[in-house]
C-alpha cells in the first residue's frame, strides 16, 4: 500500500474515534492556566492516545490484514511514553508551559498517526525482532524524557545565573534533581538501546549498514561518549546536554527518519525487520 496525505479508505469508529477523543483532550490541556482541569485533560488524553496506538498498531478498523507499523506511530508511541513520565512527575513539580508544549505535540503525534497509519501485514522477520521494536521504542521514550529533563535543566541554569545578576530572584526548578533526573533517564535508554542493538545483530541472518543501521549505531556512540565524559571529566551543563540532543537526533533519523524518508517521501514500504 502506498501511503498518501489522505486518510485510508475504510475507518470506523474503532480506529477514528480514540485519536479524536485524544485529539480534542490534549488540545484543552494546552490551554494556559493550571487547574485540576486541565491537567485532568492531559490524562483523559493520554489514556485516549494509548486506546488510538493500540488500534493503530493493531490494525483494529484499518484496511489491510495483520499489525501495521511505520514512522508516525513510533513518534506517537515515543512522546506517549514522555508524556506518561510528565504526567507522574507534574504531581509533585507543576510545569504549565511544558504540559501546554507536551499537550501540543502529543495531539500533533495523534493527527500524524491518524493519517499516516503505516504498513499493513508485518511479519517479524524472527520471533525476537517484537522484543527488539519494543526496547528500540522504550528507548526513545527514555531519551525523550531525557531531553525534556535536560531543557529543564536548561532554563533552571539560565534562571540561576539571572538570579546572580538579580538578587531576591530565584531560580525556578532544583538544579541537582533535574541533573541527576536526566542522567538517570540517559543511563537508562543507552542500556535499552544496547540491548536493542545487540538482539538486532543476533536474528539478523545478513547485516546491512543502511540508513537506519548507520544512524542508530551513531547515536549509541554519542550516547556512550556523553556518559564516559560525564564519568571520566565530569561533564556538566551545556557541553553534557548538546551531546544529549545530538545523540537523540540522531536516534530520531535513525527509524522515524528513514521511515519518513521511505512512506512519504519515496512511496516505499521498506522491510520491516527492526527499529
Amino acid at each position: 500500500m502506498i501511503l498518501s496525505t489522505a486518510l485510508p479508505v475504510g475507518l470506523t469508529p474503532s480506529s477514528v474515534l480514540p485519536a479524536l477523543m485524544a485529539l480534542a483532550a490534549y488540545l484543552l490541556a494546552s490551554w494556559r492556566g493550571e487547574t485540576r482541569w486541565l491537567r485532568r485533560a492531559l490524562v483523559t488524553g493520554w489514556g485516549a492516545h494509548a486506546l488510538a496506538l493500540t488500534a493503530q498498531v493493531l490494525g483494529w478498523g484499518l484496511p489491510g490484514d495483520g499489525a501495521r507499523f511505520g514512522f508516525a506511530p513510533a513518534l506517537s508511541i515515543a512522546v506517549w511514553l514522555v508524556l506518561g513520565g510528565y504526567v507522574i512527575e507534574s504531581r509533585f513539580m507543576p510545569l504549565p508551559r511544558v504540559r501546554r508544549g507536551l499537550a501540543l505535540l502529543g495531539s500533533v503525534t495523534v493527527l500524524l498517526a491518524l493519517v499516516f497509519p503505516g504498513e499493513p501485514g508485518v511479519h517479524p522477520a524472527s520471533p525476537w525482532a517484537p522484543l527488539h521494536w519494543v526496547l528500540g521504542l522504550a528507548s526513545y521514550g527514555l531519551f525523550g524524557a531525557a531531553v525534556l529533563h535536560a531543557t529543564w535543566l536548561d532554563r533552571a541554569e539560565r534562571a540561576m545565573r539571572k538570579a546572580g545578576r538579580q538578587p531576591g530572584q530565584m531560580p525556578v526548578l532544583p538544579l541537582l534533581t533535574l541533573e541527576k533526573l536526566t542522567y538517570r533517564f540517559v543511563l537508562a535508554g543507552f542500556a535499552v538501546l544496547s540491548l536493542a542493538l545487540l538482539l538486532g545483530v543476533w536474528f539478523t541472518p545478513v547485516w546491512h549498514w543502511d540508513h537506519k543501521t548507520v544512524f542508530s549505531v551513531l547515536g549509541w556512540a554519542v550516547f556512550a561518549g556523553l556518559l564516559a565524559g560525564r564519568r571520566a571529566f565530569g561533564w556538566r551543563g551545556r557541553r553534557a546536554t548538546r551531546w544529549l540532543y545530538i545523540g537523540t537526533g540522531l536516534l530520531l533519523l535513525a527509524y522515524v527518519g528513514s521511515r519518513f524518508v521511505f512512506e512519504v517521501l519515496l512511496h516505499r514500504a521498506p522491510a520491516l525487520a527492526g527499529l
